[in-house]
């Protein structure tokens, strides 16, 4: 069993993904292929001088994938609630874990689908987002959102700090207590 499923591996799931992964928690996250960043020129992201979308997202995946997180290029059909959590459904099998973080970019459907509120949007041409709160937990237990499916801005730099806050915020559950991922220059 997975402690972390992430539906999403766009800059909000990969993030999450490299913390949850770094902080030595069993992940698995999803790639749909469809990801707004894949059509990207991206030159508003700190630490970037500017690079296609595509790119930033093999970086970001590469990044988790390098601390464990297992990534599975499939499209999440379902989620349902098992004794212990939940069960992730794919066209290719399925996936037991204990928490899921939904970063869906714009698509609701899955959320509305397993009965996870949604709320109007805000961001032009986002309709609809799952209503969290300020931890990024949405009504269904140990189930999260993170990034514009959540409510964030598109913008990639605002959607992988979304990612990664409310990573933070499972693994600090996880752990029962507060978690700091700080790391230090090695001389």
């Amino acid at each position: 069993m997975y402690e972390v499923a992430i539906i999403g591996a766009g800059p909000a799931g990969a993030s999450a993904a490299l913390l949850t992964a770094k902080a030595g928690k069993k992940t698995v996250f999803f790639d749909h292929g469809k990801s707004m960043t894949a059509r990207a020129w991206v030159e508003n992201h700190y630490g970037v001088e500017g690079i296609e979308g595509p790119a930033l997202l093999e970086i970001g995946q590469n990044q988790a994938t390098k601390f464990g997180a297992e990534l599975k290029k499939e499209d999440v059909t379902d989620i349902q609630a098992n004794g212990e959590g939940y069960t992730v459904y794919t066209e290719e099998g399925t996936y037991e874990a204990k928490h899921i973080i939904l970063a869906t970019g714009a698509l609701t459907q899955l959320a509305e689908k397993v009965e996870v509120e949604t709320t109007d949007g805000s961001e032009p041409r986002i309709n609809k987002v799952v209503k969290v709160d300020a931890a990024g937990k949405t009504n269904k237990k140990n189930i999260w959102a993170a990034g514009t499916v959540a409510g964030v801005s598109v913008h990639t730099i605002i959607t992988a700090g979304d990612g990664a806050r409310v990573a933070i915020n499972v693994i600090s559950e996880i752990n029962g207590e507060r978690y700091v991922d700080h790391d230090v220059l090695q001389k």
